[in-house]
């Protein structure tokens, strides 16, 4: 989708964009800290008028004591002198001013950057899931990465030429026509060529390294997707394949960067040329005028000196060219990531239900007229109505793609339906907060999502520790087994640099986390589907415990789970097809009737 800053995740520019409404937005992020930005640039101020003082101090040494012949020699040794002492506590003062001002600005762009990075993620977080099926998280990583990265650099090594380089073409501009306005004039067409060649530069480079900037984000894509599945990749041959298209990206990345590099090839080489020739101009033509005595020599090597501070700051400019435009196509990409905005909000505070359901008894939850699909050209769901009473153990079956995952994620209101309603207890979800809805449902799915940590902070996540209630779960569900299994029991390490769990170990894990939040709702989504005969026992007997005083809903694929609903809901494409108890459903000419016995003709459990 387009974005309102000329750039879209295809890399081509959607809209014209100036750059000042761009970085209006990146200084927005510099505000609290205008305090030391204001100290960098009075630093900043101190050495461009430091780097301009030293030309004149050369001029003075050059015409008061080097060529003038009428002083006695010792005099022009003593004045030269103080003219050097003077020149190196410039220096000194350059060096300490330059140094206090890097190290502010580093400040200032280590604390932007933690920010940026503090803020993406956090609005991320609260961004819906529709959003990460469309953005891989190889380009999200990249977001959170580089692209922040190269928002430090720019705050860090071009803010120091933005503010020494450009107060310096300021007062060059100045001094040239204090010293003599004839030869300034002469030299004054140069100046539109040298910022006019800039300005082209500048658009060239920000194309080039956008279309760079994207490329790296689909080679940092690429490479997520296809390292999270190198099971899959080596258990069907295909590296050969993947190793292809690396090389194809590879190929595509060093195209674009060989590009960008031409463009900046030519920036630097023309600048020097302007340089030379300019120099050039001012020997053929201030050696004229010094001949002629109406031009000293000290003035002439003083006007050389600040030609050569005229182009420095290009020069600077142009070798800085690289990290703003990398800056600007990655701020482009932050800012249309912070524009994003999620679907799924708190309702309005004159709509907002305050819903606390009764401990111990389940909630009603209800499905009426309901219809949706991913885009609304086409349906997932149709006219699915379902009443769900408290404390009601549901099971959802059905081929794959008949929608059960689906009408879990509306309920857990990870989407909305785009027509009708799901209701609990009475209320519409839209009139509840998601969080607040969330904190009274335990979701235990087939992937299960592990953090590095220990196994109790797994089941612990976001809720307050309570020692007692979580002994009492697992002693309740009968996982105490599992626990003692562990090397440290709940203290063990887990996760990527740790300790591995198998799939039972991680279902265990999950049931017991689902639990600890005491869901007024329990959710089992394919949670026995890939674990083996002796943690399915096990797991089993804590989901006998866990139904209790709570209205569930199992979505599974083995007889034994679906067995014990209270009642059977049959979806196909999309559709609720029919509804009963295991025995009801069996006795007559039933969908479930045809799909138990098509499963145990090829000596499965149930599906």
């Amino acid at each position: 989708m387009p974005d309102p800053y000329g750039y879209s995740e295809e890399g081509a520019p959607s809209v014209s964009m100036r750059d000042w409404a761009l970085w209006r937005r990146i200084l927005g992020f510099t505000a609290p800290y205008r305090g030391p930005l204001a100290l960098a640039v009075a630093l900043a101020l101190l050495v461009s008028l430091s780097g301009l003082i030293m030309p004149q101090l050369m001029q003075r040494g050059i015409d008061s004591y080097i060529m003038a012949k009428d002083l006695d020699s010792s005099l022009r040794v003593q004045g030269l002198g103080h003219i050097v002492l003077l020149y190196a506590v410039l220096v000194v003062l350059v060096f300490v001013c330059t140094f206090a001002q890097m190290v502010l600005l580093e400040w200032v762009g280590q604390s932007v950057m933690h920010r940026m990075r503090q803020e993406l993620f956090v609005h991320l977080m609260g961004l819906d899931l529709r959003f990460f099926h469309s953005h891989p998280a190889g380009r999200l990583v990249t977001r959170l990465t580089n692209d922040i990265q190269n928002m430090h650099e720019m705050f860090t090594s071009v803010m120091v030429v933005l503010f020494n380089e450009v107060l310096k073409l300021a007062g060059v501009f100045v001094f040239l026509f204090w010293m003599n306005a004839r030869l300034a004039l002469f030299m004054l067409p140069f100046a539109p060529a040298a910022l006019g060649a800039t300005w082209l530069f500048s658009r060239l480079a920000r194309r080039a390294f956008r279309d760079l900037r994207v490329q790296l984000a689909k080679i940092n894509a690429f490479l997520a997707e296809h390292l999270d599945g190198m099971t899959t990749i080596q258990a069907f041959g295909a590296q050969a394949a993947s190793c292809d298209q690396c090389h194809a990206l590879n190929n595509e990345y060093l195209r674009r960067a060989l590009r960008q590099i031409r463009v900046f090839g030519v920036f630097l080489p023309f600048t020097e040329l302007l340089s030379t020739v300019a120099i050039a101009v001012i020997v053929w033509y201030g050696g004229g005028e010094a001949m002629q005595k109406r031009l000293t020599l000290g003035e002439l090597a003083a006007f050389l000196a600040y030609m050569r501070l005229f182009f420095q700051p290009l020069w600077e400019l142009s070798q800085n060219y690289s990290i703003v435009q990398s800056a600007m196509a990655s701020a482009e990409r932050i800012f249309e990531t912070l524009d994003e905005k999620p679907e799924i909000l708190p309702p309005p505070a004159d709509r907002a239900v305050l819903w606390q359901p009764a401990p111990g008894a389940g909630v009603a939850i209800a499905f009426r007229d309901l219809n949706f699909g991913y885009s609304r050209e086409t349906l997932v769901l149709h006219d699915i109505t379902l009443e769900i009473a408290p404390g009601e153990t549901v099971a959802l079956v059905g081929a794959t793609g008949a929608g059960k995952s689906t009408l879990v994620s509306l309920l857990v209101r990870f989407y909305d339906p785009l027509s009708g309603a799901v209701l609990v207890d009475g209320y519409d979800l839209k009139d509840l907060d998601p969080h607040t809805l969330r904190q009274h449902i335990g979701l235990v799915m087939q992937d299960i999502f592990i953090m590095p940590d220990t196994v109790q902070a797994n089941i612990v996540l976001d809720q307050p520790l309570d020692k007692a209630r979580l002994d009492r779960i697992l002693a309740q569900t009968g996982l105490y087994r599992f626990i003692r299994r562990l090397p440290e029991g709940l203290e063990t390490r887990i996760g990527e640099g740790a300790r591995s769990l198998s799939q039972g170990e991680k279902q265990m894990l999950s049931f017991v986390r689902a639990l600890y939040r005491d869901p007024a709702i329990l959710i089992l989504d394919e949670a026995t589907a890939s674990i083996d005969a002796e943690s399915e026992n096990l797991l089993e007997e804590a989901v006998v415990a866990g139904f209790s005083g709570r209205t569930c809903l199992v979505i599974a694929h083995r007889l034994s789970t679906i067995s014990r609903a209270d009642r059977i809901v049959v979806m196909d494409q999309g559709r609720i097809v029919e509804t009963g108890s295991h025995a009801e459903l069996l006795a007559g000419d039933s969908r479930y009737r045809e799909l138990v016995r098509l499963d145990q003709g090829r000596g499965g459990d149930f599906l």
